[in-house]
């Protein structure tokens, strides 16, 4: 059908072939000079397609003749359908205004047939009047052909457009992914550098145990950073397997700070998508613990599975140690925890705490 469309010449040559067939039966005495001429009348629907209007005006004419002359008059069947393919081929490429000038000549014409030629018939006014469907069909035909065409159009430009923002919202996927993974283990490394500095020389050990935090850190986030780019690669069959839940202890232990985990609920049933989105809430909720709370804040991580939802909560106290250099922030943090919480329909709410602590409580909703 594709090829058919790419060479519409496969369709046209046989319609000419059509219009030769109908060619009437002239009597033996009639030069061939003037069979050949009427197959000339109707060669322009050959070419119609890419000279819409010259073809139009071309069979309009070549109808004229006919009509006016009394060899060819009573070829009209085949004369009537050339003039109803290009009216029909008009109106299938919006062209109605000229289409409505051509149609107007083709009925003038059709009167022009009944005033010389009809009265030799037995019903003239039958003879014109019964003509007129076959255009007005053709018209009908063109109109609906081309909302099929723009209907057709429309949908591919929908599909294009569900494409784009399917790519989009990935990359707004891809780009929260980043943030979390980046931002966190960049502030936990950072942190963690910082007191293995200061504790270089009075506790040799701790600044070995500090390296190995770092060194797993940074481990951690070089694996993330090749699944992600493998998402990139290689598309969703790429996004599988992700952290989940079963990693909270890890990713608190990553922390380096007095941070205790409780876990409530039977995780088993929630979805992996889910669990992914609850991971990264936790993990976005450490990364600004570790921003901007003093060094001695502890923190408290509360997972509850109480179906549908699942619950968590992420706080911190203010601590009395001044707090470390200020950590540099894109301030997509909050934005992507609220839009993963958005994503399971549920709830977020962040804000400071009275002892100077801050919290954030969020609620996804996995199951009806």
């Amino acid at each position: 059908m594709k090829w058919v469309r790419g060479h519409r010449w496969t369709v046209d040559l046989p319609l000419y072939a059509v219009f030769l067939f109908l060619m009437p039966n002239w009597a033996g005495e009639t030069p061939w000079a003037v069979r050949a001429l009427s197959m000339v009348f109707v060669l322009p629907v050959v070419v119609r397609r890419r000279f819409p209007r010259t073809a139009a005006v071309l069979i309009v004419a070549g109808g004229a003749c006919v009509y006016l002359n009394e060899i060819w008059a009573y070829d009209r069947g085949r004369t009537e359908l050339a003039m109803a393919v290009v009216l029909f081929n008009l109106v299938k490429l919006g062209d109605r205004r000229f289409a409505a000038v051509i149609a107007v000549a083709v009925f003038a014409l059709g009167w022009q047939w009944g005033f010389l030629w009809g009265t030799y018939t037995e019903n003239p006014t039958i003879t014109i009047v019964g003509i007129w469907p076959l255009h007005i069909a053709a018209w009908a035909l063109g109109e609906f052909f081309r909302a099929k065409e723009q209907l057709t159009a429309e949908e591919a430009k929908l599909g294009e457009a569900r494409s784009r923002a399917a790519v989009a919202e990935e990359r707004t996927r891809i780009a929260r992914e980043l943030h979390d993974v980046v931002a966190h283990s960049m502030s936990v490394i950072v942190l963690n550098a910082e007191g293995a500095k200061l504790a270089r020389h009075r506790d040799p050990d701790a600044v070995d145990r500090t390296l190995d935090t770092i060194v797993h850190t940074g481990r951690d986030a070089l694996a993330e950073l090749r699944r992600l780019l493998e998402v990139l690669h290689a598309g969703q069959a790429a996004r599988s397997p992700q952290p989940t839940l079963d990693e909270l202890r890890d990713l608190v232990g990553q922390s380096g700070r007095d941070v205790t985990l409780d876990v409530t609920g039977d995780p088993g049933e929630l979805p992996a998508s889910a669990a992914l989105q609850a991971y990264r809430i936790v993990q976005e909720a450490l990364t600004n613990m570790i921003k901007h709370a003093p060094a001695d804040a502890t923190g408290r991580v509360r997972v509850a599975f109480e179906p549908p939802r699942v619950r968590i909560e992420v706080t911190n106290t203010g601590g009395r140690a001044s707090p470390s250099p200020a950590l540099p922030s894109s301030g997509h943090g909050l934005t992507g925890m609220r839009q993963r919480v958005e994503m399971y329909h549920g709830d977020l709410t962040t804000g400071p705490l009275p002892d100077g602590g801050y919290r954030v409580c969020a609620s996804l909703v996995v199951g009806s």
